[in-house]
């Protein structure tokens, strides 16, 4: 049998958790740092234990996550941005960068990372991953939790459980497909 590395999201087990938005496109990333906000909570994790970390643009994400990572005082650090695509090549140029540094910092780091930086066509795009219904905040607070967990049980060789192999489902026919 397997084991199995698959915890749920709780607070880390030391440290607090920084969320680092973006004050550009405001209206949208607040509603993301709401939404992270409300995960942390019903996931266990009391305003207390929280920073929140402004930044000018999602440019900066990437050095402000660096700078908090530096303090050690976090054990996940959730990033909130939000990019609309524009009428020059600038939307792709600070998508490519913070998502890449982003990416970055959370291979090099060991604490739960969520990335919830949003690229988007339309504001109306950007509402609705922002909303109540679906938030990329909320997921990526989810996230970050979910990692926290799951490093700590990696690094201590804790399994969560045993994976039990499923049988294969039938494929669908391509006519069914639609």
């Amino acid at each position: 049998m397997a084991r199995e590395f698959k915890p749920a999201p709780a607070p880390p087990a030391a440290g607090r958790v920084a969320l680092v938005v973006s004050e550009t496109n405001r209206l949208i990333t607040e509603r993301l740092l709401n939404g992270a906000l409300d995960e942390l909570a019903g996931c266990g994790v009391s305003d207390d234990q929280v920073d929140v970390i402004w930044v000018p643009g999602s440019f900066e994400l990437p050095a402000a996550v660096a700078a908090a990572l530096e303090t050690n005082r976090y054990g996940a650090i959730v990033a909130l941005g939000c990019l609309i695509r524009g009428e020059t090549d600038h939307y792709y140029l600070v998508s490519m960068r913070a998502a890449a540094g982003l990416a970055e910092l959370a291979r090099q780091h060991r604490v739960g990372f969520g990335f919830g930086l949003l690229g988007c066509d339309t504001v109306e795009q950007a509402l609705r991953r922002s909303g109540s219904e679906h938030n990329l905040g909320r997921d990526a607070a989810k996230a970050a939790l979910a990692m926290c967990q799951l490093i700590r049980h990696v690094q201590a060789d804790e399994p969560t459980g045993e994976y039990h192999r499923r049988e294969p489902q039938p494929r669908p026919e391509a006519s069914t497909l639609g």
